[in-house]
């Protein structure tokens, strides 16, 4: 991270070091497309903070275990799961899984996610079904799931306050419009309304649903956007705080929406954007 920043002679954000809390020491998480970006660091998170962790994943199997050794080194036991989130009897067998290794499960984070872009007076169905399928199909899948492992087996007081803790991945763009991109915009609208509803439902049986909007994340899906001076600087007119955010960033906001220090929040969706969504083209009165 830090040569990135020297190399492109770029203010360096400072990131504090995570440090090994052991907060979710005793409980068990799936984070799924978790072989990179996003959920590569809210893994790697989450097993810093005492998590067992299963590393979902669909293709690069040598990439998920040099994920699943850096979470290891956490002192967390670790597994890898191969699977398609958008098929349901792949997504049924990671909970398998992830349940028979682990005996159960306490926090799932529905993250993998696709951007298919195009114009839309361009776009096919195959763009949209095969887009919906991962980025909605995929989350209600893993989140019914992990409500019915929930439900079953109930608050564990040694572990947690909750019964349970769903942390969705969404976008700022389930707020901000995004041409070219209606397949991908619409999928994190969708997610953000899906979010509430099921954490509405599930509240009282002490099921927490929140959902993450990352902002501009310096991750391989978005390589361009940040990769060069020009690109970079083009980017932070959109980001008040003036710095990219690192995959970090999303990972220390999920160990906080998984903790017992955000017992009192559900249905909530946290933006960790460097205030994208505060329309700073308007910063100089419009």
């Amino acid at each position: 991270m830090k040569a990135f920043y020297e190399e492109n002679n770029l203010p360096h954000p400072h990131l504090p070091a995570c440090p090994v809390n052991r907060q979710l020491k005793g409980q068990k998480a799936i984070v799924t497309g978790a072989n990179s970006g996003i959920g590569e660091a809210v893994a790697i998170a989450l097993a810093k903070a005492g998590a067992d962790v299963c590393i979902n994943y669909v293709t690069r199997p040598e990439v998920a275990d040099e994920v699943a050794q850096k979470a290891s080194e956490c002192g967390a036991k670790v597994i890898t799961a191969q699977a398609d989130v958008s098929r349901e009897d792949e997504v049924k067998a990671m909970f398998e899984k992830t349940v028979k290794e682990f005996g159960t499960v306490d926090i799932v984070v529905p993250n993998a996610g696709v951007q298919i872009d195009g114009p839309f007076s361009e776009m096919t169905v195959e763009m949209w079904d095969k887009l919906m399928g991962i980025n909605l199909r995929g989350q209600f899948l893993c989140c019914r799931e992990a409500v019915n492992i929930f439900k079953k087996r109930g608050v564990v007081p040694n572990v947690s306050c909750a019964a349970g803790k769903i942390i969705c991945m969404s976008s700022v763009h389930d707020v901000i419009p995004w041409a070219g991109h209606v397949n991908y915009a619409s999928s994190k609208g969708g997610i953000s309304m899906m979010m509430k509803s099921i954490a509405q439902e599930v509240a009282p049986h002490r099921i927490r649903v929140n959902a993450i909007a990352p902002g501009a994340i310096r991750t391989p899906i978005n390589h361009e956007a940040w990769s060069t001076r020009e690109a970079y600087d083009a980017l932070m007119k959109l980001v008040p705080y003036k710095r990219i955010g690192e995959p970090e960033d999303i990972g220390r906001a999920a160990v906080w929406l998984a903790s017992d220090d955000s017992d009192y929040v559900t249905g909530t969706t946290l933006y960790v954007d460097g205030g994208m969504t505060l329309y700073p083209g308007f910063e100089t009165g419009g």
